[in-house]
């Protein structure tokens, strides 16, 4: 059987039937997109590749302990567990650094401690302003641009599936996204916004 232009859901299917070629499909077609997430964040290739082989263990043991109900969001949960393995492995290399500074130093200061938390409210705060300022941004697109770029980036839906969603062709539906970024460097120029994402 050919399973090359199965949907997701259907490739998990025939995984636990026990193919193995529709695992191996399944990490292939999403392999870039989970790779870049992850090196993204933790900016060491040998490490990211852990990350993300652990990514795969791990989503093979929950398939196989049936924890995998959530239909048509296989790639988003997919992406919740690299998430979920670069803040454990940040979470990690935070304490092992905390322990290691206290067994090099007795005067360890918990002001130290302190102000790197106080740098990671800031950056919370930073964040919070760039996501209004892109809120602000996206409202001022038109209806039909500010839909196919809500759809594409905040529900991950593929160009298809926008189409079918808007009743419109797929060439309409790439179009209004073109001009929807367009619009956004645009307005972004003209506000003298600078998200630095």
């Amino acid at each position: 059987m050919l399973i090359q232009n199965l949907p997701d859901e259907k490739l998990v299917k025939h995984y636990l039937t026990g193919n193995t070629h529709a695992l191996e499909r399944l990490i292939n077609k999403h392999r870039d997109r989970i790779y870049l997430y992850i090196i993204s964040k933790v900016k060491i290739q040998s490490l990211a590749e852990d990350i993300f082989q652990d990514t795969f263990l791990k989503v093979i043991k929950s398939l196989k302990k049936g924890k995998y109900n959530e239909q048509g969001k296989f790639l988003p949960w997919v992406m919740r567990i690299a998430h979920n393995l670069v803040i454990d492995h940040f979470r990690k290399s935070k304490r092992i650094s905390i322990i290691q500074n206290l067994k090099k130093d007795s005067d360890f200061d918990v002001l130290n401690l302190i102000s790197d938390e106080s740098k990671n409210f800031e950056k919370n705060i930073l964040k919070k302003e760039q996501f209004k300022e892109l809120n602000y941004i996206i409202d001022k697109l038109p209806e039909d641009q500010k839909e196919v770029l809500i759809m594409r980036y905040y529900e991950d839906l593929s160009f298809k599936e926008i189409a079918d969603k808007s009743n419109v062709s797929i060439n309409t539906s790439l179009g209004r996204m073109r001009y929807a970024l367009i619009n956004l460097r645009k307005i972004m120029s003209e506000c003298k916004i600078d998200l630095n994402i």
